[in-house]
């Protein structure tokens, strides 16, 4: 019952996949153009980013009147949305830095849509649904998938998060977070979605942008002084842990992005939690030996 579903769903996906691939190269021909007459401002997402911001400013003036369990809910959105981006999109799905079970692959999975960020957790799905699909359409004359049900049910559950990724981030990302306080403690459904909704994902989207742009500009460089990043501890605060961002591009496969493992690393913390609870496993780290060369070698002197 299920063949058919999958076939028809890859069957889109790969001519999808097709369309994508000409309009990025049709993209790439106009970025190289642009590139010749200068960047060019994206009006579009200059207004959609700036009626975002009106709304979270709108939003600060109603903390005083929301329940106080709609601020705790708002921060533990924040978290989950945190977690989504660092613990899963960075760490586990770009950096491979560690190893997660299906559960917890999930949960982060869906931390992420609530982030709304298509970033490298989107694209490392993209790239496994490419691979299964060519695996697909090679050994389906020899019936060799359908005697593989793990390999059928990773590729059917890929299309299914392809398809419906979209749909994930509108839930995750607003629907949910408004629905939880406005059904179990009677908030109002216009608190509900201004806190823990446009607020709590404007303050995330701008804690992610430090990361990108106050950690590469301020800040010591103890490990690389030949790169731009650098140890921000206002960018650790907001960013859960990625602030070490010097450290993190020296040893980009230290799955705590830091020297000093726990410490300002609530990212790191909620990994060796998982490990406790056999969730998460195979955490790689740099040795004090390599750090402490690689400092002697590249650093510039300050730690």
């Amino acid at each position: 019952m299920q063949s058919p579903t999958l076939l028809h769903l890859l069957t889109r996906m790969d001519i999808k996949s097709q369309t994508t691939e000409s309009r990025e190269t049709e993209a790439e021909c106009g970025d190289a153009k642009e590139e010749k007459r200068g960047q060019t401002i994206v009006w579009r997402n200059v207004v959609l980013m700036a009626l975002l911001h009106l709304a979270a400013v709108y939003a600060l003036q109603l903390i005083p009147r929301a329940h106080p369990f709609t601020w705790i809910w708002s921060y533990v959105c924040f978290l989950i949305t945190g977690l989504g981006i660092t613990a899963g999109a960075h760490r586990l799905w770009s950096h491979r830095s560690y190893k997660a079970k299906f559960p917890l692959r999930m949960f982060l999975a869906a931390a992420n849509s609530m982030a709304f960020q298509v970033g490298r957790c989107f694209y490392f799905v993209v790239v496994i649904i490419s691979v299964l699909w060519a695996l697909f359409r090679y050994f389906r004359s020899l019936g060799w998938l359908w005697d593989n049900p793990l390999l059928f049910k990773l590729l059917y559950l890929c299309a299914v998060l392809f398809r419906y990724y979209k749909l994930s981030v509108v839930m995750m990302c607003f629907v949910v977070p408004t629905l939880v306080p406005w059904y179990f403690w009677d908030e109002s459904i216009w608190n509900s979605y201004f806190l823990p909704g446009i607020l709590r994902y404007t303050i995330c989207l701008n804690c992610t942008w430090l990361v990108n742009s106050a950690a590469h500009i301020y800040g010591n460089r103890p490990y690389d002084k030949y790169i731009n990043p650098r140890e921000n501890c206002l960018v650790t605060f907001g960013a859960m842990g990625e602030g070490f961002h010097n450290f993190h591009h020296t040893f980009p496969f230290d799955y705590s992005a830091s020297e000093f493992g726990l410490r300002l690393n609530p990212t790191t913390c909620f990994i060796d939690f998982m490990c406790l609870l056999g969730l998460a496993s195979n955490r790689k780290k740099a040795t004090p030996e390599m750090i402490k060369s690689r400092k002697l070698r590249t650093g510039d002197g300050s730690a």
